[in-house]
């Protein structure tokens, strides 16, 4: 439930606090999670302008980095009001990943580098990637003991799930390795990769890595819809702090609601907003604005926005056509234009707007290579994991 609405019971407190992530100490325990599409430098920005926290880049493909694909080279660079630069890096070869951190590191391009064993989509996880990598311990050991040796001295982060589904849980073993290996916070998504985003996130995992993993901070993931919804995950796992992503789809403020509720004070850059539809029609403009910036092109930033639409306006009196011809909108001129069609005096509509935001899926069996499952060794799969590492299209 959001700031916005009156709760239906006492909202649970947290004490106001901050949270270290090695040298790095954020004015509130609010992690931005990586999404493909979304999480570019503007919807950072965005997001930044309403509260505070870590904002972390879409997730980028070391074999690709270390190519200075084109692509990825314009997602690595960060605005110049990004003053704390986070990354976040996929890759399953330990030679690449400790190539990428370097190359990162030399250049100083980051100040934070995130590593994604979490990712549950078939294409990743198919070659062993994401979700799929910690059940080869080994090859997890080394992919994280490389990155931190090379990243000196930024921190290094890793963000995975529970297992591959009920029968394969790797998060425990993994996190232990991780924190030997010397990394600054572990983020726990609190699902298997099998249930891929559906159903409900099992809290009581966190809270038991959070027991297991005691010299670093634990990160929730995992159904955090509002600014209630992080302070009660907080209180029942111990968790230091909260990693969002679908819940910030289409309301950027929702960082402004998390610094207000758990940061210290003054570390939300506004006060709390009253979100009729003028303001939802504001901040949309405001992020079609910066996506035409960061493209450099007006035609590209207003094809982008239009994924957001349905989210900006869920639960709002914007009828169908409408949204259609948002959906189609080539200029910011003509968003100004169907902007205006509307009725920007309507209040905030409460419940309907509230909730998951994004599309949950459903379950399904965890794509793998053959014969994944029937070894906690890397053995012969060393070749197919190079052979993953080709894919140099960006990102």
């Amino acid at each position: 439930m959001s700031v916005l609405t009156a709760p239906a019971h006492a909202p649970v407190h947290v004490p106001a606090q901050t949270l270290r992530i090695g040298p790095i100490e954020l004015d509130a325990p609010v992690v931005l999670a990586p999404m493909a599409g979304i999480t570019n430098t503007a919807f950072r920005r965005l997001c930044r302008e309403y509260g505070a926290g870590l904002y972390v880049s879409e997730m980028i493909t070391t074999r690709a980095l270390v190519e200075r694909n084109a692509t990825t080279m314009r997602l690595i660079t960060h605005h110049e009001s990004e003053s704390l630069r986070s990354i976040q890096l996929y890759g399953v070869d330990p030679a690449t990943v400790a190539d990428a951190v370097t190359m990162l590191v030399a250049e100083d391009r980051a100040d934070h580098i995130d590593m994604n064993f979490g990712c549950p989509v078939p294409k990743v996880t198919r070659k062993g990637g994401g979700s799929a990598l910690p059940w080869k311990l080994d090859l997890f050991r080394d992919i994280v003991t490389r990155a931190v040796r090379a990243a000196g001295p930024i921190p290094v982060t890793v963000k995975m799930r529970k297992g591959i589904d009920d029968d394969h849980l790797t998060y425990l073993e993994a996190a232990r390795v991780a924190e030997d290996a010397g990394v600054s916070a572990i983020a726990l998504h609190a699902r298997t990769a099998s249930q891929f985003y559906s159903g409900h996130a099992d809290w009581s995992a966190i809270a038991t890595l959070k027991e297991t993993v005691t010299s670093i901070p634990v990160l929730g993931n995992g159904d955090v819809w509002s600014a209630d919804d992080a302070r009660r995950m907080m209180v029942e796992t111990g968790c230091d702090g909260v990693v969002v992503g679908r819940g910030c789809l289409g309301r950027p403020w929702l960082f402004g609601d998390l610094a207000r509720a758990l940061g210290r004070p003054g570390a939300a850059s506004a006060a709390p907003v009253d979100a009729s539809l003028a303001f939802v029609a504001r901040a949309f403009r405001r992020h079609a604005e910066l996506l035409v910036e960061f493209f450099d092109d007006e035609d590209r930033g207003c094809r982008d926005i239009r994924k957001h639409v349905a989210w900006y306006f869920k639960g709002y009196p914007v009828g169908g056509e409408l949204r259609a011809r948002l959906a189609t909108a080539s200029s910011l001129a003509e968003i100004d234009d169907l902007l205006g069609e509307m009725d920007l005096d309507a209040p905030y509509p409460g419940e309907p707007a509230e909730g998951q935001r994004g599309r949950a899926g459903t379950p399904k069996r965890t794509v793998l290579p053959e014969g994944w499952l029937n070894s906690r060794e890397i053995g012969t799969y060393a070749s197919t994991l190079t052979e993953s590492e080709a894919d140099t299209s960006g990102g």
